[in-house]
């Protein structure tokens, strides 16, 4: 068993921190906020992210950045993707060489247009990366149901160390060192669920919604591709997978704000409704900028990015979409 240091203290952070505390881990959590630390020492919750759910008296948080990591053996990151940077610079300087940080938050930097692993080894020279992600909602990990991700690793052995010290008969994982393909995988299928989401919140049926996400997945893998990931990996738990539980479930924030979209409401109004991190949002840009530079065509990307940044009409935006010139498959 491992000591592993969790920096966040959101919904799939705490239900990650749960799990591996109740299956024999020594799991500490970093927290912003005293309040939350004290929530999370004092009455065993996490009411604001994991609504019902009561976290074992062994989980302990603090705000101390040095505490939380003293002797960890694994840090996971599970900060937003915009704050990945400046979360790993503070943290850097208390990272001892060769500490495997996973990163389980799923989108890119604007900006720079990085993955986050890039991001964490740019501001962690000495630590090993890899990515944990896959079709998981925390919600369910927090309620014990079984759930099948991945660990991304360009090196082989971390990934299998990681899977052997997380997998339990109610999680399990697969490797992978295609990093370039998840972590594009689980970026760009947060944009998709957006569009799913309005296509719910304009009474569209199913016919749409298959259809968006079946063109969905072809752009993400021609622009995952294109950066020189593997086309294979869109067919698995970090592409299609995560596709359809992000696209069809109401634990999804990306769908939830879509549906928001699609019945009329502002950005500003969405956002403050789901009152939670959505992730499509800030990746959306990063996307539309990346398929400029590799020269990839992603028009529903765009069409999102012109409903969220334009002010153009969601309905206006699937009249472009449907009327674009034919083309074979």
């Amino acid at each position: 068993m491992k000591k592993v240091a969790v920096i966040g203290s959101g919904s799939w952070g705490t239900a990650l921190a749960q799990m591996l505390t109740v299956h024999g881990h020594t799991v500490r959590m970093w927290a912003r906020n005293a309040s939350t630390v004290a929530e999370i020492n004092e009455r065993h919750t996490n009411e604001k992210y994991l609504p019902g759910i009561l976290l074992p008296q062994a989980l302990t948080a603090t705000t101390d950045r040095a505490e939380a990591l003293e002797g960890a053996d694994m840090i996971l990151s599970a900060v937003p993707s915009r704050a990945v940077r400046q979360t790993m610079m503070d943290f850097a300087s208390y990272v001892p060489a060769k500490t495997v940080v996973i990163n389980v938050a799923k989108g890119l930097e604007d900006g720079s247009l990085l993955r986050l692993s890039e991001v964490i080894q740019q501001c962690v020279p000495q630590c090993e990366v890899c990515t944990l992600s896959g079709p998981s909602h925390a919600e369910e990990v927090a309620r014990e149901i079984p759930t099948i991700c991945l660990i991304a690793s360009q090196k082989e052995e971390i990934a299998k160390m990681v899977q052997q010290e997380f997998m339990n008969p109610r999680f399990r994982l697969y490797t992978n060192t295609d990093v370039i393909g998840v972590e594009m995988g689980a970026a760009l299928k947060n944009i998709i669920a957006l569009a799913a989401g309005i296509n719910d919140g304009l009474g569209f049926g199913d016919n749409s919604k298959a259809a968006l996400m079946t063109r969905g997945i072809a752009e993400m893998m021609r622009l995952g591709v294109a950066m020189g990931g593997k086309a294979e990996t869109f067919a698995g738990l970090s592409g299609i997978g995560d596709l359809i539980v992000t696209c069809t479930s109401m634990h999804s924030r990306n769908r939830r704000a879509g549906i928001l979209l699609g019945q009329g409401k502002s950005l500003e109004e969405t956002l403050a409704e789901v009152k939670m991190v959505v992730e499509g949002v800030n990746t959306v840009q990063a996307a539309c900028h990346l398929a400029e530079k590799y020269q990839v065509d992603m028009p529903i990307t765009q069409a999102i990015h012109d409903v969220l940044f334009q002010g153009k009409n969601t309905e206006a935006a699937v009249l472009e979409l449907m009327t674009r010139e034919g083309k074979s498959e």
